[in-house]
Formats: C-alpha cells, sequence, structure tokens
C-alpha cells in the first residue's frame, strides 16, 4: 500500500514496512520507551525501569538499500545518581549535543549531557499538564533541528479534558500537543484527537494513547497512536500501531492553559501507515512500539524510521525487545 499526500502534507509517501527483529544476544531485556538518533551508527535509547535516570547509547545497523536492521547492540549506560524518573522520551539536541528527556512520574522534561548527567535546565510546562496525568503523561518526545522547536503530547486525555479511552467505552482521547522553543519556553498548543479504540471487551491490561512523536522535515510531524489490549485469557492480545503525519498551523491553534470544548478545530491528521502484532496460538510477534525516530538516509533517498518495543523486561518469557524499521519518502 502507498499513500500519497495532498499538497497541504507535502510529499510523504509510505514506502514498505519491514519484519521486526529481536537481538537477544546483544540486547539486554529492558523495558525501552524512547530512541533518538546520535550520529552515524548510534543511538540514545531510554528505559522506563531504569536503575537510575539517563540513557542507554545503542549501535545499530542499518541496510542503505532495503532499511532493515542488521544489527542493534547495547553499548553502555550513561545516568546519575537520581532514580525512578519513569523516563519515556529522548531527543538529541546537535547544537548543544545533550539530550532532553521526557520523565512521566514528575511530569519534567529535562536536560542531560554528554555523561547522563542532569544540568539544571528543564522545559517550562504549562499548567494545564500539571495535574491528572499520573501514567498518562509525557510518553513522548521530538526535536525540530529546522523550526528549533521542541514537541510533546500527553498520552491520554487529561481527567479535565475528557474521559480517558478505555477497551469498552469507545471513547475517542482528546490530547494536547504542545511546543517550546530553543529557549526552553512554550510556544504553541494544539487539541488533537485520537481514532475511536479497536477494542470492544473487558481487558486485563489496556493502554490507548500516543506513545511517541518523531520530527519530519518541513515542520510535519509523525504520530504514533498506539492501542495495548490483552484479554483476560491472554490469548487474542493485541497492538494496533498507527502512523499518522500532522503540520502544525496558526489555524488550528489554542491557548496554552486554555480549556478544549466541542467548538475546538482538532488539527488535521493523515494516515501514512498501520500495522498489527499479535499473540495467539501460532504467533508471539506481539509487540508493544513506544519509542521512535528518524534514522538514515538510504541511497534511493528515502528516509528510515525506527521503532523500538517495551517488552517490560521480556514479560513472562512471551514478549521480546522488538525493533522494527518503516520507510517513507
Amino acid at each position: 500500500m502507498v499513500i500519497i499526500s495532498d499538497t497541504m502534507y507535502g510529499q510523504t509517501v509510505f514506502i514498505r514496512e519491514n519484519k521486526q527483529y529481536a537481538f537477544k544476544k546483544t540486547v539486554p531485556a529492558g523495558n525501552y520507551s524512547g530512541i533518538t538518533h546520535i550520529k552515524d551508527n548510534k543511538y540514545a535509547v531510554v528505559s522506563d525501569k531504569s536503575e537510575y535516570n539517563g540513557f542507554y547509547i545503542f549501535s545499530i545497523d542499518i541496510d542503505s538499500i532495503s532499511g532493515d536492521i542488521l544489527d542493534a547492540r547495547y553499548e553502555t549506560f550513561k545516568g546519575d545518581n537520581t532514580s525512578k524518573g519513569d523516563c519515556e522520551g529522548i531527543v538529541y539536541v546537535p547544537s548543544t549535543s545533550t539530550f532532553f528527556i521526557s520523565r512521566e512520574a514528575d511530569a519534567v522534561i529535562a536536560e542531560y549531557d554528554s555523561t547522563g548527567k542532569a544540568t539544571e535546565r528543564v522545559l517550562e510546562i504549562p499548567e494545564v499538564y500539571k495535574t491528572d496525568m499520573g501514567n498518562y503523561g509525557f510518553e513522548s518526545l521530538a526535536y525540530d533541528g529546522q523550526t528549533h522547536l521542541f514537541w510533546t503530547i500527553n498520552e491520554s486525555t487529561l481527567k479535565h479534558d475528557g474521559k480517558q479511552a478505555t477497551s469498552t467505552n469507545g471513547v475517542s482521547n482528546v490530547l494536547r500537543l504542545q511546543s517550546f522553543d530553543d529557549n526552553l519556553r512554550p510556544k504553541s498548543q494544539y487539541a488533537y484527537k485520537m481514532d475511536m479504540p479497536e477494542a470492544h471487551s473487558k481487558s486485563s491490561q489496556y493502554a490507548m494513547g500516543v506513545s511517541e512523536i518523531t520530527a519530519l522535515k518541513g515542520g510535519r510531524l509523525l504520530v504514533l497512536e498506539r492501542e495495548f489490549y490483552v484479554p483476560k485469557a491472554k490469548i487474542g492480545a493485541f497492538v494496533n500501531c498507527k502512523l499518522y503525519e500532522i503540520k502544525p498551523d496558526n489555524e488550528y491553534e489554542i491557548p496554552i492553559n486554555g480549556s478544549i470544548s466541542d467548538s475546538t478545530k482538532f488539527i488535521p491528521k493523515r494516515l501514512i501507515h498501520s500495522f498489527t502484532t499479535k499473540l495467539n496460538l501460532f504467533k508471539r510477534s506481539i509487540a508493544n512500539y513506544e519509542g521512535m525516530c528518524v534514522g538514515p538516509e538510504l541511497h534511493d533517498g528515502s528516509t528510515v524510521i525506527i521503532l523500538i518495543s517495551d517488552s517490560q523486561n521480556q514479560y513472562a518469557g512471551v514478549l521480546k525487545d522488538w525493533f522494527k524499521t518503516i520507510i517513507i519518502r
């Protein structure tokens, strides 16, 4: 399937989805929740259950023709003596050679130096995000080097914005997309509406939200909507992943800390690609993809999008630390 964008969104097209891989010998079991490209084949990865706040350095080799992942290896951890930050998203800022990490536990997005030590710089978070987020806070983080903007979005609906989606209520999550400038101050905010859940039955575990965003060329963003459904019997569990392209525009900007109502204009989104992983009697490919970043450019000019899953430390010996690439142009 190839989808060509309309004039509003430029010329981005979905090229192909490559298969997912797990690297048991070179990637230790983890709770990997965010990834960013540093340079060449080096990437920084965060875990939402790491012993200390900081990031892991991985080397990831990608085939320059197909965009397939050839190899992924854990190299080292860089962090400080603080802990329990629930690190979810990470971006690398080349101009300062520093990293910013979104911490869901305390709703903070903080800067870290190249050794993994926290500096004193943090993004100035609007008041609207500082209550009622709980475990559905800053799951995502992106940085656009062209526009010099940071981007984040709450994973699920804030309590004062409405109901959160469950596997039985058929509610669409309503989220707030927020940008920050290089001075770390809030710039623009937009209302974003997720798709309705595809699950319609009671679950033992369920997560519906935006698990990651990443910046593309031309001021566009790629949004990963993720629905993770686990029935009581476990068999029949699935993860739906949908990649949407959006382009923030002044027309859809909403007041920071303002209310979202029936008259609010939601930012338009366009589906680039979707895929589902499952757990059944014949397949154990289920993958909860939480991290996403732009990788290298291939020989034909197309771009690699790298996805990394959270296996919850390879839960029950069933989940794996999957890596996957999507190719776009």
